[in-house]
């Protein structure tokens, strides 16, 4: 059975007396452990796509099921709460905290989770040296390169263990060698066992994956 599964799926937005369609009758089944690349054009609907997948832009019209949960039929609550659990993200803009260590950082998901603090330190070292940063957990975020910034933002993406990892041009402020590295370090992660959907720009990337799929003008080509 799919993990994802995307069903007639349109979002519209309104701007004055027009209406955009950012996406079109978009129909996607994902499988539990695949690496998906989304991929297209500058306004082709690849980020719309990732936010309504991560629960985040609710769709005009269409289903969203992940985890056998119809994602849009929960309350705001439920929602935010399966998101927590279910769902990492990695963004293009690191979005760390500047004055919080790597750790500190990667902690962040687990403010809300009833932990003590040595377990959610404990956690936080792990999720790190599996992305090849254990001798960096007390660097602040200008003490690191860019593809380790990059990295403490994938650890605190999956400190949690969510089922599915999105990510959002996670290699767009990255020299071609150090994308190189992350993609490299997305696919390990894959190879464990790990669900991820990728919007990127860059067909390099795509070769890391197992499927990419092409968006124009907010449908699926």
């Amino acid at each position: 059975m799919a993990l994802i599964e995307i069903s007639n799926l349109k979002k519209q937005y309104t701007s004055g007396h027009d209406v955009v369609e950012a996406l079109r009758c978009v129909n996607i089944s994902i499988a539990t452990g695949e690496f998906i690349t989304i991929m297209g054009q500058s306004g082709s609907g690849k980020s719309t796509l990732l936010s309504v997948l991560g629960g985040l832009n609710h769709p005009t019209t269409g289903e969203v099921e992940m985890a056998g949960v119809q994602l849009y039929q929960l309350p705001g609550e439920k929602l935010a709460d399966f998101r927590a659990k279910n769902l990492g993200f990695v963004f293009q803009s690191f979005h760390l905290i500047p004055y919080l260590t790597a750790m500190e950082n990667v902690m962040l998901p687990l403010a809300i989770v009833k932990m003590s603090t040595a377990a959610k330190k404990n956690a936080a070292r792990q999720a790190l040296e599996r992305v090849g940063l254990a001798n960096k957990l007390d660097r602040l975020p200008n003490q690191l390169s860019g593809g380790e910034q990059e990295r403490v933002a994938i650890a605190r993406a999956i400190i949690n263990n969510p089922h599915i990892l999105l990510a959002d041009e996670p290699t767009g402020n990255l020299d071609s060698t150090t994308s190189g590295e992350v993609m490299a370090l997305f696919r390990e992660l894959n190879d464990t066992g790990q669900t991820v959907v990728m919007v990127t720009h860059n067909p390099e990337n795509g070769a890391y994956s197992d499927r990419t799929i092409h968006l124009k003008d907010g449908m699926v080509i």
